[in-house]
């Protein structure tokens, strides 16, 4: 019996508080040939930030892709709040779950306020009529003020979102997730391009989401993941190389030889 099944609890028996809101054994995704994953296994706890780093090629955005439906692994099991079988639904079920997922490129209506983009990803019946006829409920709009004051917009909820600075509008996206409240998010490389005052403010969002979601993000940046202050886990060729403290796995030799001596 391998460690991460030893740690898990059983699925659907015990208290749901004791296990793993993300789980991953033994997934395994073939590529023409290539192993993107090779029996990956790794869990996540409930209110927990977890970092993921690795090498180009490592399995990240493969994992990524599996967790959310997108691919669908070859073997292996993926399971969210302990009993729901990830690898049995598609992509728009997945989301319906309330995991979150947001990708390296900003992804924003540019040509409508950041009040607005929060607007329009408000979950609910999104039909043409009922969009012809929506109207914010108080509860919304004190939702939308809550999340603008989370990610620091508040000042700027008048503004078109096409002429926000890239750290902006990657923070107006992670708003666009919190708004539909989801237990899960996986966000990816949220640094990417971003000034070095942009990149501290987005670990300090990111802290502060992590108080009340669980949070799975992607980065290559060192100095990015160290201010998380998370526990990390190194991916490479498709499996978990090292995992723990970034203190501890930066001076791992295999980590240092395949990532960081890079």
């Amino acid at each position: 019996m391998s460690e991460i099944q030893r740690a898990r609890p059983r699925i659907g028996g015990g208290d749901k508080k004791f296990e793993p809101i993300l789980y991953l054994d033994g997934v395994s995704v073939s590529f023409d040939g290539y192993k993107a994953l090779n029996g990956l296994s790794f869990y996540v706890d409930p209110g927990e930030l977890r970092a993921i780093i690795g090498p180009n090629g490592a399995g990240k955005t493969t994992m990524m892709d599996v967790i959310t439906g997108k691919t669908r692994p070859d073997s292996g099991e993926v399971y969210f709040r302990g009993d729901t079988d990830l690898t049995k639904l598609d992509e728009t079920a997945i989301a319906n779950l309330r995991i979150g997922r947001k990708f390296q490129k900003p992804t924003v209506f540019e040509n409508h306020t950041v009040f607005e983009n929060l607007e329009l990803a408000l979950a609910g019946n999104r039909s043409t009529r009922a969009s012809l006829f929506f109207r914010l409920s108080a509860e919304q709009s004190d939702r939308i003020t809550t999340v603008l004051d989370t990610i620091s917009l508040s000042n700027l909820q008048d503004a078109i979102a096409g002429s926000l600075s890239h750290g902006q509008k990657q923070w107006l996206e992670i708003g666009m997730l919190l708004i539909q409240d989801p237990d899960l998010l996986l966000v990816d490389e949220p640094a990417a391009g971003m000034t070095d005052a942009e990149t501290e403010q987005t670990a300090i969002l990111l802290k502060e989401i992590s108080a009340t979601h669980s949070l799975v993000v992607v980065e290559h940046d060192m100095e990015f993941v160290k201010a998380l202050d998370s526990k990390v886990t190194v991916l490479h060729e498709g499996s978990v190389l090292a995992e723990g403290p970034l203190d501890m796995v930066q001076q791992d030799q295999r980590v240092i030889e395949v990532y960081l001596g890079r």
